[in-house]
């Protein structure tokens, strides 16, 4: 158990795959180690597994709400327009930034069937920056895979109809301040920081560092995959080998 807690596996996800003990017991394990279930200090001889949990909370807590972003508006295409999503080749995307100022960010990509994972580091506060990244790694998969994109409204989000003209890929844009439209990123960039906390500096981050990460994600089984993994599913679902 702890040596996949620390590989950034869920409890939910070691469940699945150790079906002797439950993912409520392992969350109980955790907490049981320090006193008042996380509210006092640290038990002799234990060893503190909560900065390996999905979101590294001292104290088990309700889900609060984010602080909304600002965000652009405009006349952009609606999710309210987007097709009914079937088959592979749906994705979402946006950018994690280590501080508002900071130009650099992580590009952050999830294909909605698979569930597989693109992570790329943008060097620069620019459209022309995030459409660099993105086509470079949706030019590798085939056409049939590349139907649509769902994103924000950020800044860097507006180059959309470049990505559309060279990948025949269609862009859809979330409501404003309507994050949940776009849940998978969002839960993916969560799990991101589980690997990079906020504080971190991602100039001192690494490519490998960043491209280790994303084996680790794509690597882990999923429960609403069967156990399997999405390296696993995407192949199965289209042929493209994405693990090397």
């Amino acid at each position: 158990m702890v040596s996949h807690l620390k590989l950034g596996w869920s409890p939910e996800q070691i469940a699945l795959v150790h079906g002797d003990i439950s993912h409520e017991a392992i969350y109980q394990q955790v907490y049981r180690q320090v006193y008042r279930q996380g509210y006092g200090h640290l038990k002799p001889d234990s060893e503190d597994l909560r900065p390996y949990l999905p979101r590294r909370r001292k104290r088990r807590m309700a889900k609060g709400y984010r602080v909304p972003r600002r965000v652009l508006k405009g006349e952009l295409p609606s999710i309210d327009d987007r097709p009914r999503l079937v088959g592979v080749g749906h994705w979402e995307d946006d950018s994690i930034v280590y501080t508002p100022t900071s130009s650099v960010r992580l590009r952050t990509t999830n294909e909605l069937r698979s569930g597989v994972v693109f992570i790329d580091k943008v060097r620069e506060r620019t459209m022309a920056a995030a459409n660099l990244v993105t086509i470079q790694r949706f030019a590798r998969l085939p056409q049939q895979y590349r139907q649509t994109l769902t994103r924000d409204r950020g800044s860097e989000n507006l180059g959309y109809e470049e990505l559309e003209k060279v990948l025949g890929i269609k862009c859809y844009f979330a409501h404003p301040y309507h994050s949940w439209e776009r849940g998978a990123n969002e839960n993916l960039n969560g799990l991101i920081r589980r690997y990079l906390p906020k504080g971190t500096n991602f100039d001192t981050i690494s490519d490998a560092q960043i491209k280790h990460i994303e084996y680790l994600l794509n690597s882990r089984p999923r429960k609403r995959l069967g156990g399997k993994t999405p390296y696993q599913v995407f192949y199965e679902l289209t042929g493209v080998a994405l693990q090397h």
